[in-house]
């Protein structure tokens, strides 16, 4: 078998929670839009192709 150094864990310096919330908040609005706009086009379909 291969030796196999140590095993090293790379640690972050510092915590960036305002960026962390940012695109959490990014992620939430799109996904909120995303499945709105999804109903849109499910209520069009049934309208126009019934």
């Amino acid at each position: 078998m291969a030796d196999h150094g140590t095993v090293e864990y790379a640690t972050a310096s510092g915590n960036d929670y305002p960026a962390h919330e940012a695109m959490y908040e990014t992620f939430l609005k799109i996904t909120k839009w995303g499945v709105a706009l999804v109903v849109i086009i499910l209520i069009l379909m049934a309208y126009f192709l019934v």
